[in-house]
């Protein structure tokens, strides 16, 4: 891994990050684990994340969301009361601060008053700017709005269930953030080759809408076809979930023909199976023809399965290739998961000011020019000062100013219990 900024992947790059929610933050998140210098801009109270759940209590009404700190680890905090018109023009003058590498601003806010891109562009003719909205139309949206227009809901859950399931993830919002960083480093390349910023809008309807069309969801339903709940089958082909003589479920997937037949041999039941194709005049070669034939299938596969232990099977599967997985909690991946610690070199153990020390991931990417440690997420307000000294040049005794007027906050750390 990277210790210094300078040899990562975006040093040098510099975005203020005024956000709450999934999208955004995720999205400046991931610009910083490479390397970007990403400042959070937020109000001494904190923004609209700051006790969002899941939260540790640490004291009598004292909350430290898990939320926050996760979203925006390996960036910079600087606390800015902007409903004050001079907060309003500090924050502005941090977002338009001269560099080569900077005047870059990622928000989910409402591009108005202070955020409104006209206004910052007359302080930096090269701003770049990514509003990341609901609609298209600027409107509200979150996954849990989403969905159930676009019919997931009735996708999710068991095959002969009549009622709406909602899923936990929220895929738009993650899908977004990626979008965001990749369309904040697109706007900067233009701008490196061309001299021009411009304000990039982000909807995550649109980003939902797309992913639905390139999925091949939209066209299906051009053809007349409602597509049916699958349970927790495998749409399209072979994969299904089973249980162990021990209690344990395995989630087995033969998507591919060469997953396929690892699953069956692993299981031999290749002449159970030969005569299965013969019986119902299918070609198990052919993903939808393992589909439509999924339910004879499960039988020869749930025999096999339901007759060893979780090890056992673990240890067939390992040994022939099997595309598989163990159904397990949160509780239990980190408990026991050896992925889920610091044998993954993504992760490293991290003291979190607010929290105490916990796993940590660095950025997926594994690049061969190394990638940064693992960071925590700031304290509110934890680089107000250092941020405003260096990057606008403020003296002490200015800073003394804002600070006593109530304008910015320097943030300290939260004193929690040591028996938490």
């Amino acid at each position: 891994m990277v210790n210094a900024l300078h040899n990562s992947i975006l040093s040098g790059m510099r975005v203020v990050e005024v956000s709450a929610f999934v999208a955004a933050p995720s999205g400046g998140m991931t610009l910083a684990q490479m390397g970007a210098e990403v400042i959070r801009i937020d109000p001494p109270s904190g923004g609209l994340d700051a006790k969002r759940w899941p939260v540790k209590q640490y004291g009598k009404g004292q909350n430290f969301s898990l939320f926050w700190a996760g979203l925006n680890k390996h960036k910079k905090s600087v606390s800015i009361d902007f409903t004050k018109p001079e907060g309003k023009e500090l924050a502005q003058e941090l977002i338009t601060s001269p560099g080569k590498d900077s005047g870059i601003l990622l928000t989910n806010m409402p591009p108005r008053g202070w955020l409104d891109f006209d206004k910052l562009k007359a302080k930096r003719a090269d701003l770049i700017q990514l509003t990341v909205q609901g609609d298209r139309h600027g409107g509200s949206a979150v996954d849990y709005t989403l969905n159930p227009r676009l019919g997931l809901p009735y996708l999710t859950g068991p095959a002969n269930f009549d009622g709406a399931v909602n899923h936990v993830l929220p895929a738009w919002d993650l899908i977004t953030g990626q979008m965001a960083a990749l369309g904040i480093l697109a706007a900067d390349r233009f701008r490196t080759r061309n001299g021009s910023g411009q304000h990039v809008k982000l909807p995550l309807e649109d980003v939902a809408l797309a992913v639905m069309c390139n999925l091949g969801f939209v066209a299906e339903a051009e053809q007349g076809i409602e597509r049916p709940r699958a349970g927790n089958d495998l749409f399209g082909a072979f994969g299904r979930d089973f249980l162990t003589k021990d209690g344990a479920r395995v989630m087995v997937v033969g998507l591919t023909f060469k997953q396929w037949k690892n699953l069956v041999t692993a299981c031999d039941l290749q002449d159970k199976v030969d005569q299965l194709e013969e019986q119902l005049g299918k070609n198990f070669k052919l993903e939808g023809d393992r589909f439509e034939s999924r339910e004879d299938i499960a039988q020869l596969f749930s025999q096999v399965i339901a007759a060893r232990s979780f090890a056992e099977i673990a240890a067939l599967f390992e040994q022939h290739g099997v595309c598989w997985g163990k159904y397990q909690t949160v509780k239990e991946m980190v408990e026991s998961d050896p992925s889920c610690s610091t044998e993954n070199p993504m992760f490293s153990k991290v003291e979190q000011p607010g929290f105490g020390t916990t796993l940590s991931p660095a950025t997926p990417l594994n690049f061969e020019t190394g990638r940064l440690n693992a960071e925590p997420a700031p304290v509110l307000g934890q680089h107000t000062e250092s941020v405003l000294l260096d990057q606008l040049n403020l003296s002490s005794s200015e800073l003394g100013r804002l600070v006593d007027a109530g304008l910015v906050m320097i943030g300290k750390r939260p004193v929690i219990p040591l028996s938490l």
